[in-house]
């Protein structure tokens, strides 16, 4: 996990507070698997390795946990939040139905300027992203910011209050978040990206039934990419099964 003595970010208003900045290393931390589920959160401890007072950390903290990543205990203290396999797979299941509607939607009605100019500037960073030499932990931050204003414009062009207020109860499980970037090697983000361009391609050539199907895979690729990295970490390994690789069979 990186300080943040870097030059906070802007939010929406173009505001910078530390505060904001903190509360996105620690995201970008807990969804790394930095911090394990039921890890309790120490304010001092934070501060020192950040090198910040412990106020920022509070209210980063507090943010954290109306996002649905820390669960907070009066007079205890906060701990990461953990979630059964099921609730991940099946909040990723009832996104990839929702945000397939909401590309269905956007594509029938249209996108207005805004919506566009967001989801180019999007696939822009992405692209400059893509020709760095190599990722660090603060281009993961950065590519979960592009990846959320991406879907985030989507929604938006569904026009739909109903769509975003169930969208936003799946967001609740901090996994299933845009925010939340399951692999972060460059091939699974130029996949990634790669889709996003299918996708805003079929929007923009008002094909709802295409842009719906390719939004809908999109979302189920990433469930599935889960589904590997927690098989990886808790199934035994090739020696523990009796030193057979895993490419033989048991024919």
């Amino acid at each position: 996990m990186e300080n943040s003595n870097k030059k906070p970010s802007k939010n929406a208003n173009g505001a910078t507070t530390r505060s904001e900045s903190i509360a996105a290393t620690l995201r970008a931390a807990i969804l790394a698997g930095e911090f394990a589920p039921g890890e309790r959160m120490y304010e001092l401890e934070l501060s020192e390795r950040l090198k910040v007072s412990r106020t920022p950390v509070r209210e980063a903290l507090k943010s954290l946990a109306g996002e649905g990543l820390l669960d907070h205990v009066p007079n205890r203290g906060s701990y990461v939040r953990a979630y059964s396999v099921d609730d991940i797979v099946e909040a990723y299941e009832i996104r990839a139905a929702l945000e397939g509607l909401a590309a269905r939607r956007a594509a029938q009605l249209g996108l207005a300027a805004e919506q566009r100019a967001i989801i180019e500037k999007a696939l822009g960073d992405g692209e400059a992203l893509l020709k760095k030499g190599h990722f660090t932990a603060s281009d993961r931050i950065l590519y979960g910011e592009i990846n959320a204003a991406f879907h985030s414009a989507v929604l938006a062009g569904s026009q739909s209050r109903m769509l975003r207020d169930q969208l936003r109860l799946t967001q609740q499980i901090a996994p299933s978040s845009h925010r939340n970037i399951i692999a972060f090697e460059r091939r699974d983000v130029r996949r990634r990206h790669d889709d996003h361009y299918r996708i805003y391609e079929a929007i923009l050539c008002r094909d709802g039934g295409r842009a719906e199907l390719l939004m809908r895979d999109h979302v189920e690729s990433v469930k599935i990419s889960l589904i590997r990295s927690i098989s990886r970490d808790f199934l035994p390994s090739p020696e523990k099964r009796g030193g057979r690789s895993s490419a033989q069979s048991d024919a």
